[in-house]
């Protein structure tokens, strides 16, 4: 069957539909063991950012489907800690199947050959060291599950638990989670916090581009601080632009 039949144009379609009266049919809870189990999903994987947050969906997608590819975006930016968590919650977490994801060499030492583009142009630097790392990975997956959730706000606010991105699934599991709901989370599955966390950085993506948060603020504030930038850009839109901000 050719892929536009199985995807066709428009942010909602018969698969999307099928899948969510089958394991979601309230819209309010989501059955992920069987959604990742499903046929109609095909092959997916879990993209993760390793984040403040990052360990609860993981713990998730280990217990619905242990054998589930996790896609970290090594951009060559991010905190040492933040490697240190990847290590951590892959000993604990059983992750078998991590897979680090990396920009092309030779088009950063074209355009960013200082390493200091996310001083100019943040844009840019995203693109280059988020964006076009993951399509090209994208590429053998149908899909991938994200950790994106409505108390976020801006893009974040009206997500769906199964939508699409041109011809992609895209699965966000935990789009109802309050910040509460999460701590408790880690509570009741004795999930390590990210060793940033304690420091004042309640999200975490990288080094040079996260300060952190006062009690208060919105969680996702300490992200690209003073520029009018709220997302790196790897989440299109349903038409399948880049989502910036805003």
């Amino acid at each position: 069957m050719e892929l536009e039949k199985i995807w066709p144009a428009g942010a909602v379609d018969e698969t999307i539909d099928t899948l969510s009266a089958k394991h979601s049919p309230d819209g309010k809870t989501l059955d992920l063991t069987g959604l990742l189990h499903d046929p109609l999903v095909g092959n997916i994987a879990l993209v993760s950012s390793f984040g403040t947050e990052a360990a609860v969906l993981l713990h998730m997608v280990s217990q619905a489907k242990p054998d589930t590819d996790v896609l970290f975006i090594e951009t060559g930016k991010h905190f040492n800690e933040t490697h240190d968590y990847i290590e951590t919650l892959r000993d604990q977490l059983g992750l078998t199947s991590l897979k680090l994801i990396k920009p092309d060499e030779k088009l950063l030492a074209q355009e960013d050959p200082k390493g200091e583009l996310h001083k100019t142009n943040p844009d840019m630097c995203c693109t280059l060291r988020k964006s076009f790392p993951l399509q090209d990975a994208m590429v053998e997956y149908d899909g991938w599950i994200t950790g994106r959730k409505r108390y976020h706000g801006g893009q974040r606010a009206n997500l769906p638990f199964i939508e699409r991105e041109e011809r992609q699934l895209k699965i966000n599991p935990l789009i109802h989670f309050s910040p509460k709901m999460i701590a408790d989370y880690f509570i009741e599955h004795k999930l390590p916090p990210h060793p940033l966390l304690a420091q004042g950085f309640r999200s975490v993506g990288c080094a040079p581009c996260t300060d952190k948060t006062k009690e208060g603020d919105d969680i996702r504030s300490g992200r690209w601080a003073g520029v009018d930038k709220v997302e790196c850009g790897i989440h299109l839109s349903p038409e399948g632009g880049l989502v910036r901000s805003n």
